[in-house]
């Protein structure tokens, strides 16, 4: 847990300095002008947005992704990306204001931990994920991040040490954050090591309050979204269980986020307010547990093995041999995973996963020809769904048909907001596909969703300066170009007039 904390921490202090440096435009929704999504929030001009800005949020979001990407430490797989961004959507529409903009993202992490920094960003551990046993515990920790998240709770703690540096106060604030489900201890002492001269035990009194903030106003998402309210409290038995004798070698004044028999108690006292709800889980969340089972397994696990003791039992589930499946491909036996995802796809034609996984198994056993048809039939049957394009995608790619993996992706970028992993193979494909202005301008639009807009004006310029460019192609590079500068431009106005720390 240490170096996620200490790269958050980074991150962080970091912001303090170079926030000022540049501000950030909204992600890009489209591939003319962009869509201005942001995290606009009913507080607008509150005291809170006057000690850290929805700009100067969003960067600081932004830098956390960045560096999380930098360390290969978040999870890019398309599959497991749309899921949890539907579910996550799903609860941050029940707020007031219909809150958008939110990512959500999974971090190559096995504790039981997630956390929310400004601007939208949230991030689940896998381990997280794999301890839940009902999709509405795990939609219960996404509702208490996204409440962080909409009641503003940095800027209230700034403007809580608002006579102290800015850089002191954001080191102190990510150990305020960071410990969202587990591991809080370790987050706040590292805390307080980077934050000299703070008030350290005003400090954690304000985040307890922040906590229990948080589950009052998850718990409503919960609601407001169909799921299990009483999910949380279960959940909060859970952590409370895996905490076991570790939590009793830390000061419980320490504690950021304290599982105690109270908190519980209130936890479903608040869900007791609402309509009992028995929640179905989606069998998107079964197969995506067993999906980063199989990814995030360690080199020196059988991973095969285990799944073959489990059906040996008797009675496998879907989910099951899905993950039988995947762990039958990490063994270079495609073959075999051919068979059983085969037999899947057929009984469950609605489920896009088992489509994707099959194709890839037959690309991996060399069969180019069924892996082609397997993505063509369920482009058809899911047209626009953002890990089946992607899947097929990557196998005409394979096959030696960039231009065609171009148009495949150039359909699903103008009709779908794209993520970040999505926009690079774009930029790939164009690449690969001989279309090089198109390719440093896909770069740039990449280069947008890490909200660096210098690197991102430079990829727009070699785009005007590629070869070969049709009038729509160099009209389209130069309005972004424009828009870009015009926004450093005007962010540049702003820091002359109104300086501040």
């Amino acid at each position: 847990m240490r170096p996620l904390i200490l790269v958050v921490l980074t991150a962080l202090t970091t912001f303090a300095t170079v926030a000022a440096a540049v501000e950030p435009v909204p992600r890009p929704l489209a591939t003319d002008l962009p869509s201005q999504v942001t995290n606009e929030l009913p507080d607008m001009g509150s005291p809170e947005a006057a000690v850290i800005s929805h700009a100067d949020e969003r960067q600081l979001g932004y830098m956390v992704v960045q560096q999380l990407r930098e360390q290969n430490g978040i999870v890019e797989d398309p599959e497991i990306s749309e899921y949890l961004n539907s579910v996550g959507d799903r609860l941050a529409a029940q707020s007031p204001d219909g809150a958008q903009g939110f990512e959500f993202f999974v971090v190559k992490d096995s504790a039981i931990n997630a956390f929310a920094v400004p601007g939208g960003f949230v991030f689940i551990n896998y381990g997280l994920i794999l301890t839940t046993s009902t999709e509405s515990e795990l939609a219960s920790v996404m509702g208490h991040e996204i409440a962080h998240v909409t009641q503003h709770h940095i800027a209230r703690a700034i403007r809580a040490q608002s006579k102290q540096a800015l850089t002191s106060a954001a080191a102190m604030l990510a150990a305020i954050l960071l410990g969202a489900m587990g591991g809080g201890g370790q987050a706040v002492e590292g805390g307080i090591a980077a934050a000299q001269g703070l008030a350290v035990q005003q400090q954690i009194n304000f985040t307890r309050d922040n906590e229990m903030e948080a589950d009052r106003v998850g718990i409503s998402f919960l609601a407001g979204a169909g799921f299990d309210t009483q999910a949380m409290g279960n959940f909060f038995e859970t952590m409370g269980r895996h905490e076991g004798l570790a939590a009793t070698y830390i000061p419980a004044m320490l504690i950021d986020h304290p599982v105690t028999s109270d908190r519980i108690a209130e936890a479903r006292a608040r869900a007791a307010q609402f309509p009992p709800r028995k929640a179905k889980d989606s069998v998107s969340y079964a197969l995506v547990r067993e999906r980063l089972r199989v990814l995030m397994a360690p080199g020196d696990t059988d991973i095969e093995k285990q799944y073959a003791q489990k059906i040996a039992k008797g009675n496998p589930d879907l989910a099951t041999r899905y993950g039988e499946a995947l762990a039958l491909m990490a063994d270079n036996k495609p073959l075999e995973a051919e068979k059983i995802l085969y037999q899947l796809t057929d009984e469950h034609q609605g489920v896009t996963m088992l489509h994707s996984a099959l194709g890839q198994a037959e690309a991996k056993a060399g069969q180019t020809n069924d892996a082609l048809g397997t993505f063509k039939h369920a482009v058809k049957l899911f047209p626009r769904n953002v890990p089946v394009t992607v899947r097929y995608a990557e196998s005409l790619m394979a096959t030696g048909n960039p231009k065609e993996a171009h148009s495949v992706l150039l359909d699903l970028f103008n009709n779908v907001p794209p993520t970040p992993e999505q926009i690079r193979l774009t930029a790939n494909a164009a690449n690969a596909a001989g279309d090089t202005g198109d390719a440093y301008f896909y770069m740039g639009e990449y280069q947008l969703t890490s909200g660096d807009l210098p690197l991102a004006a430079t990829q727009y310029q070699l785009a005007l300066n590629a070869p070969n460019l049709t009038q729509i192609q160099r009209q389209r590079y130069q309005a972004r170009l424009d828009e870009v500068r015009e926004y450093l431009a005007s962010a540049k106005l702003r820091r002359t007039s109104n300086p501040g720390p």
